[in-house]
C-alpha cells in the first residue's frame, strides 16, 4: 500500500485544502454556482478515474441539488440536450483542462465557453478544473479507498 500523501505531509495537505476552500470562494464571488462547480468536478474526476473524488463529489452534486439523471448521464453530456448552456460550458472547460495538451477542438470548446460564461465565470471554471485535477491525483497516487455507503451516504460498518 502507498502512502498518504495528505498523511504524509500534513502541513501540505492544510495548505492544499487552503488553495482549495480560495478557489471556492473566488469561483462564488466570479458566479460560478455550487452546481457548476461540481458538475466540473465530476466530469473531471470521471476522466481521470478517480473513484474517491467520483465518490464524494457525486454525493455533493446530490447535496446541491444535481438531478441524479444529470450525475448519470454525464459521460455522454456531448449527445444530449438536458444540460443547459452553462453546464455545457463549464463541462468543455474540465474536459478542456484535464486532456491535455490543448488541441483545436478544445480551444474552439473553450472559446465557446468563454463566450457563454464571461470573463469572471469563465477563469473561476478553470480554477475550479486545475483544483480538482490536482486532488484527483492526490487520491489516485495516495490510492484512497471507497467505503461502501448506504442511499443516505452514511459509511457502513
Amino acid at each position: 500500500m502507498r502512502p498518504y500523501l495528505d498523511k504524509s505531509a500534513p502541513e501540505v495537505w492544510k495548505a492544499a485544502g487552503e488553495y482549495s476552500r480560495a478557489v471556492a470562494g473566488e469561483a462564488e464571488r466570479r458566479g460560478l454556482t455550487l452546481q457548476e462547480s461540481e458538475f466540473i468536478k465530476i466530469r473531471t474526476s470521471q476522466l481521470n478515474a478517480c473513484v474517491f473524488c467520483l465518490d464524494l463529489h457525486t454525493r455533493e452534486a446530490r447535496g446541491a441539488g444535481i438531478p441524479q439523471q444529470k450525475i448519470d448521464l454525464l459521460p455522454a453530456w456531448r449527445d444530449t440536450s438536458l444540460f443547459s448552456e452553462r453546464e455545457t460550458a463549464v463541462l468543455a472547460i474540465a474536459e478542456a483542462a484535464t486532456r491535455l495538451p490543448l488541441t483545436e477542438e478544445s480551444k474552439a470548446d473553450l472559446s465557446g465557453a468563454h463566450a457563454v460564461l464571461g470573463g469572471e465565470a469563465f477563469a473561476a471554471a478553470e480554477w475550479v478544473a486545475l483544483t480538482i485535477n490536482m486532488f484527483n491525483r492526490i487520491s489516485i497516487l495516495s490510492e484512497h479507498p471507497v467505503r461502501p455507503r448506504n442511499d443516505n451516504g452514511k459509511v457502513l460498518s
